[in-house]
Parts: C-alpha cells; structure tokens; sequence
C-alpha cells in the first residue's frame, strides 16, 4: 500500500503527488486482519525472509499469544534485517509528520478516504470493497522482538514436530537462500507446498501449455516421462536468459553516459544480476561502480558463505574444493573495489567513492523511502539513466512523485515457482489425493470428473476446511508390548490377542502404550468365536446348577440347523445357536450372567 503513500519533501522541487496521501503510511496485511477475526491459528509456515515482512502484524494479535510460528533458520535471520530496515525507512515519515495519537489519521476520513481507495483499487484492495480492516500502522520495535520470540527457527531439512500431531519438514525451494517448501506429515494426511507462478496470468492463451493435461490420458505415457518433462532446466535457462537480458540493458545505460536504479528486495536475484553484470562490464572492458545501499546489506551478504546447505550443487562442490574461485561473482567485485556496500546514501566514505555512471542496488521496491527517493529526484529526468523494476509494480502511480520522468523503465519478472504447464506432470508423479490450488488459475486448471484428484481452491485470507484423505490410519505397537502379547490363531492367516493399552499420539503418529500397572488386569474373556456346540452347553449349564433340556419339538442336530436350549430355573430363558450367531433371551439380569459364563467355557476366546 506504499505506492498510495508520497515519500517524504525533500524541498520545494518534490514533484506531483496528486491523489498520493501526505502522512505517515499504513501498511496492508489481510492475513493479519483475516486472523484477528477468525480468532486466531495454531501454528504458522513462513516460506521466505519477505515473508517475514508481515509476520508482526500477526503476532501482535492478542490472539496470537499461544500460536506457534516455524520459519527457516535462515529466512529467520534475513528476515529480522529486512523487517528492521522496513521500520528504519519507516521512520522518515514519522521524523516528519510526528505520530498519530489521536486514533485513525485524518486521511482515513471523508475525501482522503475515497482518494485513497482509488489509489489502491488496482494495486491491493482486490475483492475487498470498503473493508479497511487490512489496512494498519507499522509494527514496533517491541513488536519486532516479541515476534522473534515467538518464532521458532528450522534448520534446514530438520524435522520439527507440532503438538504431537504433526511432522514438519522445511526443504529448500531453491527460489532464495533460507527460501522452503514444507512438507506436513499426519496420522490421517500428508501435505506438501508449492509455489505456482507464470509470468503473466493475463498473458496465458491456448499456446501456453498451461496444465496440459496431454499427459495424463492413457496414451501410453509412463512416469518416466512425466520425470523428463520436470527434470528440463528450461525454467532456468528462461530465467538466466532474461537476467543476461536486464545486464545488456545496464550496458546500454552505462555507455551512454547513464547510471542505473535496482530498487530489488530479493537477495537471490541481486546476486544473480551482481554475477552477470560482473561478466557483462568485464567483457565490455567498462569500469564502472556498483553500489549497494542497505542498512543491512553487508550482513545478509555475509550469510553467503556461511549457508553451503542452502546452495546448488555446483556451489556446493565449488566450496569445498581447493580451488581459489570465489563462490559468488561479488566476492571479486568487492576484492577489486567495484563494489561497495554502504548502509545509507550519507554514510562516510561514500561521497569519496561515489562516481557516476554507476549502478545502485537499493532494497526500497516501494520507491517511497530514502535512498530511492534521492536518487530518482536526481535521475528522474534524464533518459539516459535506468530504472529496473519487478513485475506487479504500478508504474505509473509509483512515479508520480517524479513527474515527468524521461528516465528508462524496465520491469521484469524474475523466477518464483514452477511454472504451470509443470503442475500436472509434477502431480502425475506425486499421484496425490488432493490439490489445493489458487482459486486465480481455477479457469487454467479447472477441475475434471475424470482426473485422478480432486481440488480444493484458495485465496487470500479465506479459510478453507481439508477433509481427512485416509479412512484408516496406522498404529505403532512398542517392542515390550508386542511380545508381551499371547496371540491365539483363528486359522492359517490370522492370531488375535488382547491389549490392555491407551492411544497417544506422538510425532504425527499412533501409539498404543500399556499402562505400566497390569495388576487389575482381567481375565475374563472378552471376545469369542467359533460355532457352539449344543450338547456341551447344556453339560455346562447343567454343571452350574441351572435347569435346562432341549425342547421336545428340538432338531436333533444336523448341520446347519438351528438349536435352542429352554431354561426354567433360576430363572426363565431362551438360548437360541445358529451356525453364524447365539442369542440369550432372558429378563433377569443374574440368570443371563450366568448363562453366557458357560457359554464362554465352551468357546474358543481372548
């Protein structure tokens, strides 16, 4: 919601902020608002440090006082700088129009309200009408602390387990460093996460190959198939084309004279554009300075040589080798003085290195706060100078405070999931129960009688209900206990013993645990079987003192008829033998009790 916001006058030449709203910002967090009012959750999964952006807003919630939060070791720690930096450049707003004491700002009242919806329609607000509840001040520093301390950190592959219920597992994406899927294992199911992305929703024709579903009719397709359409590094090469793309257009700028805007929150992307850029400038024979401005630049730069479990195989093996290549391109840059990491535009030492051309790698994607904002007040105007922006960012509301621009405007999408066409081999390979999918894409892949899953949709800040997936479930027996069982076997296949035990439920699984007291443990017969011998209990009742015959009109016994025993005392009773039932009829509850004793002794029974 920043790009509604005006960055703070730098002086009388600030630009047009037209509709853009002169006060401190609010920031939009509709899981936040969606969690206040359902109450709360009990744990959440953070996939990513820009993930952790929004995380306050959560844990501040009263209700949120017992839930627990998982998060990657390492997207922990990014993620504590980025949030910190986020507040520091928040701070300039605040350094300038002081705090709001006084409940809602003025701007949330009558015309600003309505300038404000109309900034954000295209950019936030989505199916959320009037509802302003989203929209909210930014957390604190005590927030900020509160929040680590809820969090409980992962590292990587590590199983941790919720409430005894469920396993969770955080394995790399391979997106960003500290960047995961989870994968949620039950008693009654099993879930995975996945990131879907496409460059461009709007774009998606018949040409796409969006959900092909060519692979899933029986035309003699085999799971090998389905593995060699994943295994294809095509999203790769796509991606490191489009990155040699953005470097050629750096070139361009740099040789005409111009310098150059990153304002790229990703730590992924900026050391893969630092890697190619480096080789661009070094073929080009152009010595030009590259900057990094971030009060937190120099430490998330760091964590790449201290996380080798995070990265590629390829850097893996670079690592651990003897050889004296650097793991990433701006190890050199910095060894040769071509880059330079400061944490902001005033910091000592900069104006002395400062030289243009150059190149500026900033984390404000908003183009609201500090450093962009003086650099764009100073580049806006010349159309030799470059701007490149990620894709999904409004152009033109986020440069209307530094109209009119001539500068150059490159937006890119950059890797953030598998593609789409790769969804239904993928699921062709993991044959899953369920899909849960983004209900954005439902009219992509919308669902079919025919397939071998069904779908369940989602979207932001709605909750959905999973059924169970599994009608039965698997129960672990102890090694004491099993052999402390005394099975009796009903034929070749099948033994049947009695267990006296409770059910536990331990890291996502059944357990049945004996009780360590046996003492009153019973040994009257709880289960029988077999066929009745009709002869041996009327000897049995008859041994009990209890008066019985068989009816005078009685079969005498062939094979497959029914049998009854007429009792008269203690009291009056039926007992009626089939071959695939017994039945006791008689009112009085001390008389049947002892029938069925002597039933018992004449069948077989645990």
């Amino acid at each position: 919601a920043l790009a509604a916001f005006a960055p703070v006058p730098l002086g009388a030449d600030c630009g047009d902020a037209g509709d853009l709203i002169r006060a401190v910002p609010y920031y939009w967090s509709p899981a936040a608002a969606a969690a206040a009012k359902a109450g709360g959750v009990d744990a959440v999964l953070v996939s990513s440090a820009t993930g952790m952006l929004g995380l306050p807003f959560l844990t501040r919630l009263p209700s949120f006082a017992n839930t627990k939060v998982y998060v990657t070791e390492l997207a922990a720690r990014i993620g504590k700088l980025m949030m910190g930096e986020l507040m520091e450049m928040h701070s300039e707003f605040v350094r300038y129009y002081g705090l709001d004491t006084d409940g809602s700002p003025k701007w949330m009242q009558g015309e600003k309200l309505h300038k404000l919806l109309s900034s954000l329609q295209n950019i936030v607000i989505e199916d959320e009408g009037m509802d302003l509840a989203p929209l909210m001040p930014l957390y604190s520093a005590p927030n900020l602390e509160e929040c680590m301390r809820k969090t409980q950190t992962v590292k990587y592959g590590e199983e941790v387990c919720f409430n005894g219920m469920l396993m969770l597992k955080a394995s790399s994406s391979g997106l960003e460093l500290g960047n995961c899927v989870w994968s949620i294992k039950g008693p009654r199911a099993n879930f995975s996460s996945l990131n879907v992305m496409d460059e461009n929703n709007e774009n998606l024709g018949e040409n796409a190959m969006v959900c092909d579903d060519s692979l899933l009719r029986a035309d003699g397709v085999d799971e090998d198939e389905y593995v060699q359409c994943l295994s294809k590094n095509d999203d790769i090469a796509e991606e490191i084309e489009r990155i040699s793309f953005i470097c050629s257009c750096i070139s361009d700028a740099i040789k005409s004279g111009g310098s150059v805007l990153i304002p790229i929150g990703r730590l992924g992307v900026i050391l893969l554009i630092l890697e190619h850029i480096s080789e661009t400038l070094l073929s080009s024979n152009m010595k030009v300075p590259i900057f990094m401005i971030s009060d937190a630049a120099e430490k998330i730069i760091s964590f790449t040589n201290a996380v080798p479990e995070w990265l590629c195989k390829p850097r893996q093996e670079k690592l651990f080798s003897r050889e004296e290549e650097a793991l990433f391109g701006h190890v050199e840059l910095l060894k040769e003085g071509r880059l330079f990491l400061f944490p902001h535009l005033y910091s000592k030492g900069l104006l002395a290195a400062w030289k243009e051309p150059c190149i500026v790698f900033c984390l404000d994607w908003s183009l609201r706060h500090s450093t962009a904002v003086h650099l764009l007040r100073r580049w806006h105007a010349d159309k030799r100078n470059l701007l490149v922006l990620e894709q999904g960012v409004d152009t033109e509301l986020t440069l209307k405070p530094f109209t009119p621009a001539a500068i150059q405007v490159l937006e890119c999408s950059f890797l953030s999931g598998i593609k789409v066409r790769k969804v239904n081999p993928l699921l062709a390979v993991l044959k899953p129960k369920l899909v849960l999918f983004p209900e954005e894409l439902k009219s992509w892949c919308p669902s079919k009688e025919d397939a071998p899953w069904s779908y369940l949709y989602y979207s932001k800040g709605k909750t959905i209900e999973i059924p169970n997936i599994r009608e039965d479930f698997v129960v672990g027996l102890p090694t004491d206990v099993a052999f402390g069982l005394q099975p009796r076997q009903l034929d070749k296949a099948i033994a049947i013993a009695r267990l006296r035990a409770k059910l536990h439920l331990s890291k996502g699984q059944y357990v049945l645990v004996a009780p360590k007291d046996q003492s009153d443990e019973s040994n009257r017969q709880l289960l029988h079987w077999g066929a009745v011998d009709a002869g041996r209990l009327l000897s049995a009742l008859q041994e009990k003192g209890i008066e019985c015959a068989f009816p005078a009109d009685n079969d005498d016994g062939s094979a497959g008829c029914e049998r009854s025993i007429l009792i008269t005392s203690p009291g009056e009773a039926l007992v009626k033998m089939a071959p695939d039932r017994t039945v006791i009829y008689c009112d009085d509850e001390s008389t049947t009790k002892q029938i069925y004793d002597a039933l018992s002794s004449v069948c077989n029974g645990i």
